[in-house]
């Protein structure tokens, strides 16, 4: 019987055995398939996160609002070189469905190059007396032909109602040579600049006659004037007149009384009051309209 017991002996020992390497093994197993999966979803959650920030970092420094190409409604690069990205221009300057080419625009640059283009543009003297030579600039950053303004500026002047209705004024359009004096079509920012210079606040909304310069306003050569009801090329009537009839030794007036024409040289962006919205200094009976100094 002393065999048989030491073989059942040897088997029990043999069996804790195993069970005492079965244990960690099983428990590195868990370890590590645990593991497993924790790195698995941790590197899930790091893909993830990882996407959405790539995302949003594209949308915000690469694809601008293609609102912002029309900030300042004109989608020409502005001095400082800032252009909107090709998505956004192509998506601003697409024409609607009820645009029409003849629709006014609602605002205008506040600002330009600051550098100004002659215009390439002359013509013959209208009037008797005195001649003056005069050029037309415009101020380069903006959507305004210099010829096209030059020839518009051009009829003004040479109207029957005009200056030359005085019978000793008369003016010709030059490109070249001399001139007696220039008129510059400027944005807002550039007019206050010239005539601040001179000690005259235009706030980005007014002319100003300086020197040998007439400097217009380009919103209100676009915009005209809540004042004016008439025309947009009636408002730019008042204007050329006003600012050459200082030129010519003008100043200005008030109106004369209620329903009456407004006199040209009466400034008509302040108010009329009572007086009637006019743009030229003559009427067509060739009469000066005039109205009581203003000092």
């Amino acid at each position: 019987m002393a065999a048989p017991d030491r073989r059942r002996r040897h088997g029990r020992r043999r069996a804790k055995q195993r069970a005492s390497i079965a244990g960690p093994l099983a428990l590195a197993v868990v370890l590590v398939v645990g593991a497993g999966a924790g790195y698995a979803a941790w590197h899930k959650s790091r893909a993830t996160e990882g996407s959405a920030t790539l995302d949003t970092g594209i949308t915000d420094t690469t694809t601008p609002p293609a609102s912002s190409a029309l900030a300042d409604g004109d989608s020409s690069p502005s001095p400082e070189g800032t252009t909107a990205s090709p998505k956004a221009s192509k998506k601003a300057t697409k024409p609607s469905a009820s645009a029409t080419t003849s629709a006014p625009p609602t605002s205008v640059p506040k600002h330009g190059t600051g550098i100004f283009s002659i215009a390439r543009a002359s013509g013959s003297a209208s009037g008797q007396g005195t001649i003056r030579r005069y050029k037309v600039e415009v101020e380069g950053g903006i959507s305004l032909s210099a010829t096209d303004a030059a020839h518009e500026i051009a009829d003004i002047l040479a109207d029957p109602r005009g200056w030359t209705a005085d019978g000793h004024d008369g003016f010709q359009l030059v490109s070249s040579g001399p001139a007696d004096f220039v008129i510059k079509i400027a944005t807002p920012d550039t007019v206050d600049r010239i005539c601040g210079a001179a000690g005259l606040l235009t706030h980005g909304e007014v002319n100003c006659d300086v020197g040998a310069t007439v400097v217009v306003n380009l919103k209100r050569w676009m915009l005209g004037s809540p004042e004016f009801d008439g025309p947009i090329s009636g408002y730019r009537a008042l204007i050329i007149n006003h600012e050459v009839g200082h030129r010519i030794g003008h100043h200005h007036e008030g109106c004369p009384g209620p329903g009456k024409p407004a006199p040209v040289m009466m400034q008509q962006i302040k108010g009329l009051h009572g007086c009637v919205a006019n743009q030229w200094p003559y009427d067509s009976q060739g009469r000066y309209i005039s109205g009581p100094p203003v000092a």
